[in-house]
């Protein structure tokens, strides 16, 4: 903001701005300030974003959709219970067969386990004499298991797994979505106390004029002074109160940005008032990163460490089927009871094992998978390597951002003690009569700038850090260590 920019042109701007309007829409929106005392910390703002924020809430319902939907791929592994009757109730047989049967697909094989009781009454044709049981029924125990294809893994347990994989990546979806919330809110609230800092600048700037005006009019009429000058104060003072407008018009909109992550017990937007703002000594809070860095801690990269793991499972799943399939199936069967209709062939205790192997010709499927799968992995690899050249080159960056920004911070702060000394001696020059107004004005405003630029270069190392902070992934630092719990 420039110091010497008309009178007329600012007092156009300020009415022609619609912020102003749009702030005091939103400011109704939002409820009042809670009862609260003492200035506004980020960690109160980190600790009400953790916990309210709707992104975050958000996120968290997409987790459990991720375990719901692992709970459905679970749903492949449940017992089957299925009950079978038939009768003849027309023809030369009449023969009737009740079965029910409950089946249990294996968690570690593509095969199954199976229990049956078959019961049967009247006579079958001999082409269904398999039908005939003792008076008491029939008891069976069977079992299958894959010797060659679905033996390691199968459809089944693939889609088990990468339902798990799922539920991990929400996780860290999650967590990436928790980092960006909150690294949006530390912007929102150094932003906020940016604003409130120049707008405190600009109105000790304004007291300035406004505390010269009685001495300039006594010398006025006392004869020491022309008319003229009262005059030009006058309208040094309506420029300053034009920039204190401005800045406060500056201040409102950051707070109504602020109440989007600053909010009550009832997760709606507070918006602050300027009692809350803290003072300049320990304005943009005390963010401290922690410099050990972990690479898997990004969760971007750890995202993608699950996308590997996914194509890898299905890399598997297009393997096996290439395999030819062998399955070795058993069962035991006794009917019990006096002897049926069927004859007494049926009472002894019955061992059947069974064998079944399928080959596929072409597998043109299997194959066209395979290779397909193949190259996500090649893709996902290469996008792994630059992914960690990029995070390692992003967090060295803002590591010499932050070097920077500190170094900036010293020399403003020398640069506004020389701007301060200045203005306040100009000011006596200017009561004992040594000095003019315009001097003693252009002294004043060059101590504002120089404070307004020194606020600007703290609100810079604050961002920084905190854009180290994301980057990082440190939750601590960005206050995720109270917010809500991720599975």
């Amino acid at each position: 903001m420039k110091m010497g920019q008309s009178v007329g042109l600012i007092a156009v701007l300020l009415v022609a701005t619609s912020p102003v309007a749009l702030a005091q829409d939103m400011s109704s929106a939002a409820t009042a300030a809670p009862r609260t005392t003492g200035p506004l910390t980020l960690d109160e703002v980190l600790q009400s974003s953790a916990r309210s924020a709707p992104d975050i809430i958000a996120a968290l319902a997409r987790n459990r959709q991720a375990e719901a939907r692992a709970l459905t791929a679970q749903g492949a592994f449940d017992t089957v219970f299925a009950v079978d009757g038939r009768s003849r109730v027309e023809g030369y047989y009449d023969g009737t067969e009740f079965a029910g049967k409950a089946e249990q697909p294996l968690t570690d094989n593509g095969g199954y386990v199976y229990g049956q009781y078959r019961v049967s009454r009247g006579d079958f044709p001999v082409y269904e004499d398999k039908a005939y049981t003792n008076k008491l029924g029939e008891v069976k125990v069977g079992a299958l298991y894959s010797l060659l294809r679905d033996r390691l893994i199968d459809a089944r347990r693939s889609e088990f797994r990468l339902s798990a994989n799922d539920i991990d990546i929400a996780r860290f979806e999650t967590k990436a979505t928790s980092i960006g919330v909150q690294a949006r809110a530390i912007e929102a609230y150094q932003k906020w106390v940016a604003a409130g800092l120049k707008l405190r600048a600009y109105q000790a700037l304004m007291t300035l004029a406004q505390n010269r005006t009685q001495g300039i009019q006594r010398q006025v009429d006392l004869g020491a002074k022309p008319d003229i000058l009262l005059t030009e104060n006058e309208a040094n003072l309506v420029k300053r109160q034009a920039l204190v407008v401005e800045a406060r018009q500056d201040f409102r909109a950051a707070a109504v940005k602020l109440s989007l992550y600053y909010r009550d017990d009832q997760g709606l937007p507070v918006v602050v008032d300027e009692a809350r703002l803290p003072d300049a000594a320990d304005a943009f809070g005390d963010l401290r990163v922690d410099p050990a860095f972990n690479l898997e801690s990004r969760p971007d990269f750890a995202i993608l460490l699950e996308e590997i793991d996914k194509a890898t499972i299905k890399l598997a799943l297009a393997r096996n089927d290439m395999k030819p399939r062998l399955d070795l199936n058993g069962e035991v069967a006794k009917d019990v009871g006096p002897v049926g209709l069927g004859g007494s062939s049926r009472t002894p205790l019955e061992v059947i094992v069974g064998v079944t192997f399928k080959v596929p010709l072409q597998n043109r499927k299997a194959k066209g998978k395979l290779a397909e799968t193949q190259a996500k992995i090649d893709e996902l690899s290469v996008k792994q390597r630059f992914l960690a050249e990029k995070i390692r080159a992003e967090v060295t960056a803002l590591g010499i951002e932050v070097e920077t920004a500190n170094q900036l911070v010293d020399t403003t702060e020398r640069e506004r003690t020389l701007a301060e000394r200045l203005a306040s001696a100009e000011r006596r020059r200017f009561e004992l009569g040594s000095s003019d107004f315009f001097l003693v004005n252009q002294r004043e405003e060059s101590a504002t700038s120089a404070e307004v630029k020194l606020i600007e270069a703290r609100a810079r190392i604050a961002a920084a850090r905190a854009e180290l902070a994301a980057a990082t992934a440190d939750e601590d630092a960005l206050g995720l260590d109270s917010g809500p719990t991720l599975p």
